[in-house]
């Protein structure tokens, strides 16, 4: 799948729910490779902060992320609706320090994206595919998220509160594309005897029925509870009366737990690229949800490109008689087996090593070791039928070595490793000119890499 952007700019308004100030967000579209950014275009020098885990500052009551002393918070409603409707770039600029709650959920950012239309860009998309299982927890609350290998994204969550209105609830999304319209509408909640000491620390001044579920289930004085309709401008209730204060009925029975799922999408947003995966979440929360994120950030960052997937029973892209139909090497220098994947901008091979190479004589009787030069043209061969099988009659063309840079080599490769070339343009070819990167991987480790130049000429 290729990266998306918004067609069109929108802008959303309303009231912040922890400054109480009237907000203005414009939500505009991007380049290839440019993620989520926030610009306050409120501040002088209009600076840009990157929304990415490791810029989260605060995750008191919503996810803050900050950059030299500059925050904007309540993010992760907007960010939910742009990674579930598969926006990879987004320039959003908001004239204050925090986004409009709007009504609680995501719905109102999901209609203004569908109205915006969503546009494809010419680069393809960059998973992050979970391979191992990933865990974080906290003992102090007992929440812990789990993060499990799947062929998509899909999220179990389970909420559990002392209290009779909400005490154990549960919310799956197997489908992406059912966030619409089973996650987005759900608002954010807040229990009565919470609000207190939400405004004793300067939070939801703009807090109103209108824009979170209220639930009162711990009796208070009729004086207490006053106070609190008084401070938030809102009808007095009954003290004797426990239940949910909104006059508007609940979208979901169980849409407390489905709030929590929109939360979760939201911060897993700030890890900058879409998740093949399945999240376990018990008890989540916007700390723990950021503590997963940032290991995710992590293992993004050491590994530069992630390995690429390789299912030995899956049908090759390119098998080898067609390998040899586009290559003019043969015996004992063909060195890939065939092809796992393709797009227009980068290519995956297979070589698997056996006993049997023909250098392993030499290169060494007593250790046999595969030539790191060798592996430099496996890449290269692998790189060659990528640029060969766009052109018409590929089989009267030949690619040669201009140039090699940056070349590193890691590991050993020995009889019994399959090694995976994953090979990728780093511009666009011409004149017949292509630079390529390339990576070799057993299984989730780099063996070795390089940057190289080859020539695309007519055979004569």
């Amino acid at each position: 799948m290729k990266q998306r952007t918004l067609q069109n700019s929108f802008t959303l308004s309303g009231i912040g729910l922890h400054t109480g100030f009237h907000i203005v967000v414009t939500f505009k579209p991007a380049p290839v490779d440019h993620g989520y950014k926030i610009k306050r275009i409120d501040l002088e020098d209009q600076p840009v902060i990157e929304a990415l885990a490791e810029n989260v500052v605060n995750t008191q009551r919503g996810t803050v992320v900050g950059k030299d002393n500059v925050t904007v918070s309540t993010i992760e409603h907007g960010l939910s609706a742009l990674y579930a409707l598969g926006i990879d770039n987004c320039l959003i600029e908001v004239n204050s320090s925090e986004f409009p709650i709007l009504d609680g959920s995501a719905v109102e950012y999901v209609k203004e994206i569908r109205k915006a239309g969503i546009s494809e860009q010419e680069k393809d998309k960059d998973y992050y595919i979970v391979r191992n299982k990933m865990e974080v927890t906290d003992p102090e609350t007992g929440s812990k998220l789990t993060l499990l290998p799947d062929d998509s994204f899909g999220i179990n969550s389970f909420i559990e509160f002392d209290s009779k209105y909400i005490p154990n609830q549960s919310a799956s999304l197997d489908l992406i594309a059912d966030y619409e319209t089973e996650i987005a509408p759900a608002r954010t909640f807040v229990f009565v005897r919470e609000i207190q000491q939400l405004r004793k620390a300067g939070l939801i001044k703009g807090g109103n029925l209108d824009n979170a579920i209220v639930i009162y289930e711990r009796k208070l004085s009729q004086p207490e509870l006053d106070e609190i309709a008084d401070d938030l401008n809102i009808p007095r209730h009954d003290a004797n009366e426990l239940g949910y204060l909104n006059h508007r009925k609940l979208e979901f029975p169980n849409e407390p737990a489905r709030h929590k799922l929109l939360d979760i999408i939201g911060d897993m947003a700030l890890i900058g690229k879409p998740i093949k995966g399945r999240l376990i979440a018990t008890r989540p929360g916007h700390k723990i949800n950021n503590q997963l994120a940032r290991l995710i950030r992590k293992d993004i960052k050491i590994n530069e490109v992630q390995p690429p997937v390789y299912d030995v029973l899956a049908e090759p892209v390119m098998d080898n008689n067609r390998i040899r139909e586009l290559l003019p090497h043969r015996y004992p220098f063909l060195m890939v087996d065939k092809i796992i994947q393709m797009t227009d901008t980068y290519i995956v091979g297979v070589k698997n090593i056996t006993t049997n190479e023909p250098y392993f004589m030499g290169h060494f009787p007593q250790e046999p070791v595969m030539p790191g030069v060798l592996q430099v043209e496996a890449m290269a061969q692998t790189g060659g039928l990528l640029v060969l099988s766009a052109l018409d009659e590929p089989e009267r063309y030949s690619t040669y070595f201009l140039k090699i840079d940056n070349v590193k080599f890691r590991h050993k490769v020995v009889p019994g490793d399959t090694l995976i070339f994953r090979v990728e343009l780093t511009s666009i070819m011409r004149r017949g000119i292509a630079t390529m990167r390339g990576l070799a991987f057993i299984g989730d480790r780099v063996i070795s890499e390089a940057d190289f130049t080859a020539q695309i000429i007519k055979n004569k």
